[in-house]
């Protein structure tokens, strides 16, 4: 029996219903299924090759798209147009530029598509030069509107607008690119000019307008927009519904929703959204079932609202009841376990997903980074396929969270493009683990890489000024963050605060605070233990009334700050005063902290035994700072018995301290107890503890200067030595008139 013979005509058409499954597939998607069409094709036209570049382009698989561009044996123009906007799309404008340029021949769109990849970029200079190669008979209107669309995204509005006049003829994507930049750029009063300028409108232009109010948090006057739109549609319906759901107005969301005319499955999908961003998980869950038509938005869309109140037994349900699994719903529930540090179930969840893409790798290494794993966080990331910039921080910020400086550094000088979270997560990693200069030398780095600054930049450096003092330095990224517009951001601010304050510049700090639009709880606390810190008890105390007075509620940090003012003041019944009113007053529970302060209080003003029977009667476990207050105060007050006793609570928390044991041999030298001394000289080398050399360091003409006390070759040392002991027989001489001063 002969095979069956097809027709070219039937052929063509087979060819043709599986090039729309690749479609198909790619758009929900199941890029698997895609490719297994794709493979299984017996005969493949250049569409199939084109809609299955598409498909891995559209799933974040640029390498595997661009292997099969290449290996398209009739390239037309849409082919190259597909790759030149899959690397435009993902950001990748000079692989974009070096394909357009390779183009045999290009038509309008290849035009406008390399227009628009310039601009996406941000690169409106070399956008613009490409516009300007075109005659002007040759431009498209595509040509134009993508120009115009580049300026007007990019807040360039005189230039947009001017373009659109220039124009020879105007169309409704001309005037509403315009109006798009206002609306999505949150110039809601220049947009509203510019709408009212328009010649002409359709619900395109509403919608625009009614989005930007509803961006801005607007929504009396995104309402008064809806319900003048002449026609308004889905689209209109949706985003005013929106605008209630995110901004808590379930209610309001739900009888707009009731109301619509028409509901298609985006509507439904919109305020499914809604229940779960407000947390009404189980009302989402109830309108989920009611829906005629599901798709893969409405399944990770509760799945998503499932993890995110903890519930992860019923979303893993949810996706084992899903017809197909999807990515995003098996990333909402990998997350969901990532969350609780459960890394050995997600990572199953991350095993049986068949089609991973940029995020889904992200989520598992972000969740390795935030355990500490970070060995499993960097063989996932030389196992990825395509990296984004995500990847690359992640793999920063665990590092440096870890003190693993060098491989920190490492990735970061690995990297072909940088961002500035990029450089925020270095800064911020040796801010946090101790390396202050280098903080300050790779934020100069930064600004020579011409990449721009952000609050968390600005705090994060303010934070290495702050603990190497360096004032000068602070004070111009005071000048520069003013010139950024960054002077208003309250993390800003309240580094700026503390800056100051341990710059010994209380009154610029307290400039700082007076000038804030927004003070916080951090706000306040900054300033109080700046004036605690800088020996003004009475204007702690007076900004701590003035701080309850305007309606904060003071915590564990407040009291602190108000204590230690207080005993650095020698002001005792105040402070004794504000110890008993945490918890009667503030329902504050004191902490280790506090009652080192209460000990330094009472103990510096000779008052030992009470200090003693404060921390024999706390409810608490005393800690080394603590017994170091009262060890401090023995000292000061001569009690070598109680000091002793001290020393060696102090040996159990910190046996290899050694400024502990100083303090005790010294008060042991002072009452001429010789032997004392060196018993306490042979423990100290018993237990291997050997005295650090202590460091300090001062600012000298924009430079930092450090000095290590057993280094007697440094600059000036013999200068440096006589000011200090000066300055010892001093501080001794004021100590002993306080005390005196403080028993009368």
């Amino acid at each position: 029996m002969q095979p069956k013979l097809i027709s070219i005509a039937q052929m063509r058409t087979v060819v043709y219903n599986q090039n729309l499954q690749i479609t198909r597939f790619a758009k929900s998607g199941r890029i698997d299924e895609a490719i297994r069409v794709f493979n299984n094709m017996n005969n493949r036209n250049t569409v199939t090759y084109n809609s299955m570049v598409s498909a891995y382009s559209k799933n974040g698989r640029l390498s595997e798209a661009r292997r099969l561009f290449d290996a398209i044996p009739l390239k037309n123009s849409v082919s190259w147009n597909t790759m030149i906007a899959a690397y435009s799309h993902n950001g990748f404008a000079a692989e974009a530029a070096h394909l357009f340029e390779r183009m045999p021949e290009r038509d309008d769109f290849s035009w406008a598509l390399m227009i628009t990849c310039y601009a996406r970029s941000g690169d409106l200079e070399k956008a613009r030069r490409l516009f300007d190669r075109l005659p002007i008979k040759g431009r498209s209107q595509v040509c134009w509107n993508a120009m115009i669309a580049g300026y007007a995204k990019k807040r360039r509005f005189y230039e947009a607008e001017r373009l659109l006049y220039e124009m020879p003829e105007r169309d409704m994507v001309s005037w509403n690119s315009v109006l798009a930049g206002y609306t999505q750029n949150e110039e809601m009063v220049m947009g509203f000019g510019f709408f009212e300028r328009m010649t002409e409108r359709d619900v395109v232009s509403w919608n625009l307008l009614l989005d930007g109010f509803v961006r801005i948090g607007e929504l009396d006057s995104a309402w008064e927009v809806f319900v003048r739109i002449p026609e308004p549609n889905v689209v209109s319906w949706v985003t005013m519904l929106n605008g209630f759901a995110r901004n808590g107005l379930v209610v309001e969301a739900r009888r707009l929703f009731d109301r619509m005319p028409e509901r298609n499955l985006v509507s439904w999908n919109a305020m499914l959204a809604g229940y779960v961003q407000n947390l009404e998980i189980e009302e989402g869950f109830r309108l989920f079932e009611d829906m005629s038509e599901r798709n893969a938005v409405s399944w990770t869309t509760i799945i998503n609202g499932f993890v995110r109140v903890g519930k992860l037994e019923r979303a893993r349900e949810l996706l084992d009841a899903m017809p197909y699994k999807d990515v995003a719903a098996q990333t909402a529930l990998m997350s969901g376990y990532v969350r609780i540090m459960n890394m050995d179930e997600a990572h199953r969840i991350f095993d049986v997903i068949k089609s991973r893409d940029v995020v889904c790798w992200n989520v598992m290494i972000a969740g390795y980074a935030q355990c500490g794993r970070m060995d499993e966080a960097m063989h996932l990331f030389q196992a990825m396929p395509e990296k984004d910039m995500i990847s690359w921080n992640t793999l920063i910020s665990g590092f440096a969270q870890g003190g693993q400086m060098e491989e920190a550094i490492g990735i970061f000088e690995e990297m072909s493009e940088r961002n500035t979270v990029s450089w925020n997560s270095l800064i911020s990693g040796f801010t946090q683990n101790g390396f202050y200069m280098d903080s300050l030398r790779h934020f100069i780095l930064m600004r020579r890489e011409a990449k721009k600054p952000d609050w968390s930049t600005f705090a994060c450096v303010l934070s290495a000024c702050t603990n190497v003092a360096a004032f000068r330095v602070g004070e111009q990224l005071h000048s520069l963050a003013t010139k950024r517009g960054f002077i208003n951001d309250l993390f800003v601010a309240n580094a700026l605060i503390t800056m100051y304050s341990k710059c010994g510049r209380i009154s610029k700090a307290r400039q700082v605070f007076s000038e804030m639009v927004v003070v916080d709880i951090v706000s306040w606390n900054s300033l109080i233990a700046g004036y605690a810190m800088n020996g003004n008890g009475r204007e702690t105390l007076r900004i701590f009334s003035e701080m309850v007075k305007c309606g904060t509620n003071p915590d564990q940090v407040t009291f602190i700050g108000v204590l230690s003012a207080c005993s650095h003041a020698g002001l005792v019944k105040e402070g004794v005063d504000l110890f008993e009113s945490m918890t009667k007053d503030y329902s504050v529970q004191p902490t280790a902290e506090h009652y080192a302060c209460m000990v330094h209080l009472l103990g510096r003003v000779g008052r030992l035994d009470e200090a003693y029977e404060l921390v024999k009667e706390m409810p608490i476990n005393a800690n080394a700072g603590v017994w170091g207050a009262l060890l401090w105060a023995c000292r000061m007050h001569h009690n070598a018995e109680l000091g002793r006793f001290c020393a060696e609570k102090l040996t159990e928390f910190e046996p290899r301290k050694t400024s502990n044991n100083v303090l005790l041999s010294n008060l042991h030298a002072e009452e001429g107890k010789w032997n004392e001394v060196e018993r306490v000289r042979v423990s100290m080398e018993e237990r291997g503890a050997h005295k650090q050399p202590g460091c300090s360091w001062i600012e000298v003409n924009n430079q930092v200067c450090s000095f290590l006390s057993d280094n007697l070759r440094q600059w000036r040392m013999s200068e440096i030595l006589e000011t200090l002991k000066a300055l010892r027989i001093q501080m001794r001489d004021i100590d002993i008139k306080y005390a005196f001063s403080s028993h009368g």
